[in-house]
Parts: structure tokens; sequence; C-alpha cells
């Protein structure tokens, strides 16, 4: 029995190892490369699996995600037929929460136009608007979304919920499926992308969308937040979006190919704010704590928590 740590070379890959060793006892952790007995291991924790990942691993029980996200996993070609546990954590959550208010702050007091006219030596004088007239839209409401909303709450921001399904959440007007997307969209003004990504979501940031949030209310134009996947957005169209004024201003912190090449025109653009994918690093202190009780637990016996559903594919 044993635990193997893949994470494709990630420098933290020897921080995690040591983190579980010192929670799981006697209880064996390898590193990816080194030599194991791979019908001995019972759970890998990965976040994008290599081509060699799982070969032999006749014994595995389950797949551990490093991440929030788990579509690095759900896209292996050859993924075992055993569960896949999301890592839900009230550390990951805080810190995804902080940035979302951080950057709702960021558009919601105009820094965007601000800079622009310090740049200039130019003093304009236009007033934000209070919370309360700002439409603050999230689209997944899951874990991470309920835990930025509860953030948000207490600004007074008109806050707007969206997600597949239909969910009631305190404070929160709440729209559900591709039949309410449109409505919802209508009463935002910023607005935070925490999906996971799926076939379905895939894309979902474009033109056809950006064109359909609320406009008049924040100067400038609405706003898009994306720190869920870089999949989930079409950067030709947000870059057009920036620059026509079919959007004021954009916060990235994830990308289809990290790091974001030099070369990508997303650099460039004074109203899109970058940070290269740490609204919410997984702490290798508390995500070892929660992996380790989970292990514990389920070698003993309990069923694992927090798993995928492989027919949404989170």
């Amino acid at each position: 029995m044993g635990l193997v740590i893949d994470l494709q070379g990630d420098e933290s890959e020897a921080e995690w190892v040591a983190q579980f060793a010192a929670r799981l006892g006697g209880y064996p952790v390898w590193r990816r490369g080194e030599a194991y007995d791979r019908k001995a291991v019972r759970y890998v924790f990965t976040a994008r699996p290599g081509p060699q990942t799982f070969d032999g691993l006749g014994g595995l029980r389950a797949i551990l995600s490093f991440g929030a996200g788990v579509d690095g996993i759900m896209a292996y070609a050859d993924l075992p037929d055993v569960p896949v546990v999301r890592f839900v954590d009230a550390d990951l959550s805080r810190r995804m929460s902080e940035y979302v208010l951080a950057n709702v702050l960021l558009h919601h007091r105009l820094t965007t136009l601000y800079q622009a006219g310090q740049r200039e030596r130019r003093w304009q004088k236009i007033a934000p608007g209070t919370a309360p007239e700002i439409g603050v839209g999230i689209m997944g409401l899951g874990v991470l979304g309920q835990a930025a909303a509860e953030k948000l709450r207490p600004l007074g921001y008109r806050l707007n919920g969206w997600s597949r399904t239909g969910k009631s959440l305190t404070g929160m007007r709440t729209y559900a499926g591709a039949a309410e997307r449109e409505a919802f969209l209508g009463e935002t003004d910023i607005l935070v992308c925490l999906l996971p990504l799926t076939a379905d979501t895939r894309g979902i940031l474009d033109k056809a969308l950006f064109q359909k949030l609320r406009r008049g209310v924040l100067a400038g134009g609405p706003a898009v937040i994306n720190a869920a996947r870089g999949g989930h957005l079409v950067v030709g169209d947000l870059v057009a979006a920036l620059r026509d004024g079919t959007l004021g201003a954009a916060s990235l912190d994830v990308f289809e190919i990290e790091p974001l090449p030099k070369e990508s025109p997303l650099w460039g653009l004074e109203n899109c704010f970058i940070t290269p994918h740490v609204a919410a690093v997984s702490d290798p202190s508390a995500g070892a704590d929660y992996f380790a009780a989970i292990i514990k637990a389920h070698e003993a016996g309990a069923p694992l928590p927090n798993v995928v559903d492989r027919g949404r594919g989170y």
C-alpha cells in the first residue's frame, strides 16, 4: 500500500511528499520517478497525469486532485475506473474569495480609468457608483462560488448567481441553465467566472457573452474576472472587446498556456490585469492535512468525500 505524488515535475512536488509523509506516519509516500512496487500503490495525488502515471497500478483505489479543478485529470485518455476526489478546503476557498473581492473592488472603483488618467497626467473626476448599484454576477455556485459570495455580501452588492442547475442562496438572485443565462448577464456589471471546465463550459467567455452584460452602470463598460480555467476564455474575443469598448476591463488569473507566452496580446492591454495563476494556490500543509485524513479514514473503511461525478465532469 502507498501514495504516489505525481505533479509532473512541479517544483513543489518534494514539499508535498514531505508534508504527506509527516502526517501518514509509516504509510509509504513516493515521488514520481522513484522506484516502488506499482502494484502496491493505492492512491495517486496529481493534477495533470503523465502518459505513464497509471500504468501497472492494479491496486489503485482513488485519485486525489492537486487543485480545486479536476479537468486535467478528467481529460486523461485512459483514466482508471476509480473515484476522483476533489480538493475542498477552507484555505483554498479563502484564498479564492480574497482574489475575487480584491478584483471586484478594483473594477467597481474604476481603477482602469484612473490609471489611464494618471498615465496621461489628466485629472478626471468620475465618481464610482455605490455597491448596491453594482451587479456582481458569479458563474459557478459550487464551494468556491459560494465562498466568494459570502465575502462580497457584506459590502451590499447586487449579487447574481448562475449555475447548471438551480440553487437557492441567501442574499443572491440565482439563475440556472441556458434558458436563464441571458437574464443573468443582463443584470451583471462585473462578471466572475468560477465554473468547472467541461465540454459545455469551454469557450463560454466569448464575444456573444460579453455583449449581453449590462451597460450604463460602470463607467467605461462592464468587467470580467476569470479565476477558473483558461479554457473558459476565447482570448481573441476578449482582446477585441477590451479594445472596442464592449468591455471596460478584465482580470485574468488562468490561461490555456502557462506561463503566458511573451507574445500574447493580453500583456499589452492596459485594461487587462494579469496575475500568474495565484488566486488560490494549493498550500501543501493544508492540502496534506485534508488528504491525509481522507486516506486514513478510507483505509479504515470510511467512504470517500467530495467524489467527482463523471457524468458532469466535476
